[in-house]
């Protein structure tokens, strides 16, 4: 992950409040920044009009220490829709892949709750919610964290088996999958014989293997060169708009905080902006 949900020294808490008159840019962190939206025509996001997918109501994320409590997340809520890219920006350490572990349920939080498709999500037991991360919830990293010992195909049905299915049974939307992402002359292929882009269209197709509702990605192209990030970035978009699945993605790239319905900022820990890019694209 591009941060450690543990590491304090890298968490600064800075107060930011919420409201206020909106900052002149949307800061994506190392300097990059998307300019203001103001007098231009805004385009609706995919999900407008609809019930959300996953809400996030005042979530909190805190770590006990010798000096008392750290916060890391704080106040937060936040609505995702299905069928949208959503991207989330912010220097390192305001709290980014700390959210992403809470709405994906890999961490509980300790304030507040998310509810996925209106059924709160941490009312579930330790067993219930990794079978509910496994069918609802797709994950892509930064590092593709293929198994080294399988085949592509293989990797990407290993969600479907864990899940209860057989290979056989998994095969055709394994191999659906690879062949849409551009991968069917590689279905045999160990991740070591794989590029780079080529590992991470795997990770990709293995976090739709189950057809989740929601894909949650952390800087999925932090590890690319420009060409394959953005052949990336443009499937990513195609792929939510196609299967109505909702993305979202921490991300320092301002090409893909550019691509996405809408870009949420994250500063010392809270939500600070919400908005979309000013070169929002129709749906």
């Amino acid at each position: 992950m591009s941060e450690d949900p543990h590491g304090p020294s890298n968490r600064p808490d800075t107060g930011f409040p919420l409201g206020g008159p909106a900052p002149e840019a949307v800061h994506l962190g190392r300097g990059e920044a998307l300019p203001r939206e103001a007098d231009l025509p805004v385009v609706p996001s995919p999900g407008a009009g609809r019930d959300p997918i996953l809400s996030a109501r005042g979530l909190g994320k805190s770590y006990p220490t010798a000096t008392g409590a750290l916060e890391v997340l704080a106040d937060l809520d936040a609505d995702i829709y299905p069928g949208e890219l959503v991207a989330i920006v912010g220097e390192s350490g305001t709290g980014k892949s700390t959210l992403l572990h809470l709405l994906g349920a890999l961490d509980r939080p300790t304030a507040g709750g998310v509810t996925f498709r209106g059924e709160d999500v941490f009312a579930k037991g330790d067993e219930a919610l990794a079978a509910f991360r496994n069918r609802a919830i797709g994950f892509v990293f930064q590092f593709h964290h293929l198994l080294p010992e399988f085949s592509a195909l293989e990797n990407v049905a290993m969600p479907a088996l864990i899940a209860g299915g057989t290979f056989a049974t998994a095969t055709p939307r394994a191999t659906e999958l690879l062949q849409m992402l551009g991968l069917g002359a590689r279905l045999d292929h160990r991740p070591s014989q794989l590029s780079g882009g080529e590992q991470q269209r795997v990770a990709v197709a293995r976090a739709l293997m189950n057809e989740p509702g929601l894909v949650l990605m952390d800087e999925p192209s932090g590890n690319l060169d420009t060409k394959t990030a953005e052949t990336l970035h443009d499937e990513l978009l195609r792929l939510s708009r196609d299967a109505d699945q909702a993305f979202v993605v921490v991300t320092h790239n301002p090409a893909l905080a550019a691509l996405a319905d809408r870009v949420l900022r994250l500063d010392g820990g809270r939500l600070v902006d919400d908005r979309q890019p000013a070169d929002a694209h129709p749906a």
